[in-house]
């Protein structure tokens, strides 16, 4: 989860790049874009991995 903070940092730097720099917010704000959509594919990829782990079957027990 850690690579997930760090896509959120850089998410916020944009969004705060774009409050301040007028002439290229437009600029800043789609990269802030990217940066949410990497890390809504992180906690897809996060969750889908952990759904795997559960959903493997265990040995039966002799």
């Amino acid at each position: 989860m850690n690579k997930l903070v760090e896509i959120r940092s850089q998410e916020f730097i944009c969004r705060e790049r774009a409050a301040l720099d007028f002439e290229r917010r437009s600029f800043w704000l789609a990269q802030a874009e990217q940066w949410e959509q990497r890390a809504l594919d992180e906690i897809a990829y996060h969750f889908r991995e952990c759904n795997l782990d559960c959903a493997e079957p265990s040995l039966p027990m002799t």
